[in-house]
C-alpha cells in the first residue's frame, strides 16, 4: 500500500487547547501528530468509512469502535 504525507498546517488553536493535547498525547506515549491522525481516524471509522493503513488491529478497540465492539478492524 502507498503512502501519502499529511501536512496539517493553519490550524490556531488555545494555548489550553495545544497544552491539553500534548500533555494527552505524552500520556499515550506517541507525537501529537499521531494524536490528532488516531482522533481523526476514531471519528472517520465511527461516522462508517473503510480505510486500511497505519492502524494495526485492536489500535481502536480502546476507544470502542474496533474489532471488539463490533466494528470491523481497520
Amino acid at each position: 500500500m502507498a503512502s501519502a504525507q499529511l501536512f496539517l498546517n493553519g490550524a490556531r488553536v488555545t494555548r489550553e487547547f495545544r497544552d491539553a493535547l500534548f500533555d494527552q498525547a505524552n500520556r499515550a506515549g506517541i507525537t501529537p501528530n499521531e494524536f490528532v491522525i488516531t482522533a481523526a481516524a476514531e471519528k472517520l471509522k465511527r461516522s462508517g468509512a473503510e480505510f486500511p493503513g497505519i492502524f494495526h488491529r485492536g489500535d481502536l478497540d480502546m476507544v470502542g469502535i474496533g474489532a471488539a465492539s463490533g466494528a470491523r478492524a481497520a
